[in-house]
């Protein structure tokens, strides 16, 4: 504010100084251009030899002389000295070259500096100069008037403009402190905190509008992150409770403890975590890696289902093979994650059969596991893909899983530009009601394998052998 009032009188200041300097210019060149046509006019006079005496002159302000080349005075205006001419030395020489001259006004009778021009005239065995002088008072009074008037006016004009910024700034500004008030107390508590909105539609409106909904986003992740760590934190107790009642009933017992027993549940136990740990670590780098997956290349999903299926007998898995290879783009470890997360998930839960199969539907390529379990309720079907979610029916932690395999299925999915989708399995005829079973049905986007993305360099699918060796993760 302070430095807007400096820079606004300094414009003002700049602006009167040009002010007074153009109308001082502008005046005096009036006053020039008037002499100047009188003495023209007499010259004209003087060539013509018909110069009156005295010399018929209007005003009271302007004075006339005729002198010639000894400077001598042959003929002047009624109030003009008939002696002694008007420039003394030089100064004749300097106004007929260099234009008109300033000299006292003292010196003609006259108030205030008088301007001369000098305008030669005669013939050339006859020369001569006419000389007249015309009084400033009346400009220097004009340019004192504006000064006096821009000296009083100026800086009431400045505060009056100063009050007015300091208003209107200060209305302007007056939301931007509430918010910035308001940012002040958001401390990071539990409870979310706002800023205030103000009544205007502007703007500053605007913003703190976009500022509440972003506070509402963080607040938002910043509770899905405390209840994943806490869910986290639940899972991982379970495991470590059990581990170390075993041992401490083990050391209880000593040499009558069975402990390869405790080793074997143990293992288990351990082997449970492990695959908990894995799967949060999964997901932690799915929410770091953005909206596309780190590596990309062709995928044929043909291979991927069969390295997922050939982790489990047949029956229960069946696979229903594509006449035709099934390319996607994407990275070929997460996809092979998706898949094998939706069959492990269906033979945990079949009563009989899962069926595995692809197949193309353009845009799309197409990856179906229908089971002939218990399936997913209508109404929670959008729910089981939240992290830690287990239905009472169909999920159980006994049973291995940690309620995170459709979550990471979604996740990854959902990196690779696609879909997934629940629905019920064709029913059984014999038992509708009790075992309508369950179809997971994932969408990728078809690419043909002769083409590759344009936001990477193509790679070659891994081999399902790779995907066959590594150790098989019951994720739910």
């Amino acid at each position: 504010m302070v430095i807007g009032v400096a820079g606004l009188a300094v414009g003002l200041v700049l602006g009167g100084i040009a002010l007074v300097g153009t109308l001082a210019f502008a005046l005096q060149r009036s006053a020039d251009n008037e002499a100047r046509r009188i003495a023209e006019a007499v010259a004209m006079l003087v060539t013509e030899d018909a110069l009156p005496d005295p010399l018929p002159v209007v005003g009271s302000t302007v004075r006339v002389q005729v002198v010639d080349p000894q400077r001598r005075v042959r003929s002047a205006s009624i109030d003009a000295d008939r002696l002694v001419p008007m420039l003394f030395g030089d100064e004749l020489d300097r106004a007929l070259d260099d234009g008109p001259v300033f000299i006292p006004g003292d010196r003609l009778g006259l108030r205030g500096p008088v301007r001369v021009v000098a305008v030669r005239a005669g013939p050339a065995d006859d020369p001569q100069t006419v000389l007249v002088g015309k009084s400033m008072a009346d400009v220097a009074h004009s340019v004192d008037l504006l000064k006096t008037s821009l000296l009083i006016g100026f800086p009431l004009l400045l505060a009056l403009l100063a009050v007015v910024a300091w208003r209107v700034i200060g209305a302007t500004l007056r939301p931007v402190e509430a918010l910035r008030a308001g940012a002040e107390e958001i401390t990071g508590g539990a409870r979310p905190g706002q800023l205030p909105v103000p009544e205007s539609h502007d703007e500053i409106h605007r913003l703190a509008v976009t500022l509440n909904g972003m506070l509402d986003r963080l607040e938002s992740a910043r509770g899905r992150q405390r209840a994943f760590v806490a869910d986290a934190a639940h899972e991982l107790r379970s495991p470590l409770a059990n581990m170390r009642t075993q041992l401490e009933v083990a050391q209880r017992l000593g040499p009558r403890n069975d402990w390869p027993a405790v080793a074997d549940d143990l293992l288990a136990d351990t082997e449970r975590l492990s695959r908990l740990v894995n799967d949060l670590l999964l997901l932690a780098r799915v929410d770091d890696a953005g909206p596309r997956p780190a590596k990309v290349g062709r995928v044929e999903l043909g291979e991927l289902i069969a390295g997922a299926a050939g982790r489990h007998p047949s029956p229960p898995v069946r696979v229903e093979a594509s006449d035709t290879a099934l390319w996607t783009f994407g990275d070929p470890d997460a996809l092979g994650r998706v898949v094998a997360n939706l069959v492990d998930n269906a033979v945990r839960h079949a009563r009989g059969e899962v069926v595995v199969s692809a197949y193309a539907e353009p845009p799309y390529q197409v990856v179906s596991v229908t089971d002939d379990g218990p399936g997913i309720p209508a109404a929670d079907r959008d729910r089981v893909f939240d992290r830690f979610t287990r239905l009472d029916d169909a999920r159980a932690r006994d049973a291995g899983g940690a309620g995170l395999g459709l979550a990471i299925v979604r996740e990854l999915v959902r990196q690779h530009g696609g879909t997934v989708r629940l629905d019920d399995a064709r029913p059984d005829p014999a038992e509708p009601a009790t075992n309508p079973g369950l179809r997971v049905e994932v969408r990728l986007p078809a690419a043909p394998a002769d083409r590759q993305p344009r936001f990477v360099q193509d790679r070659q699918p891994r081999s399902v052998q790779a995907d066959s060796e590594r150790p098989t993760r019951s994720v739910e």
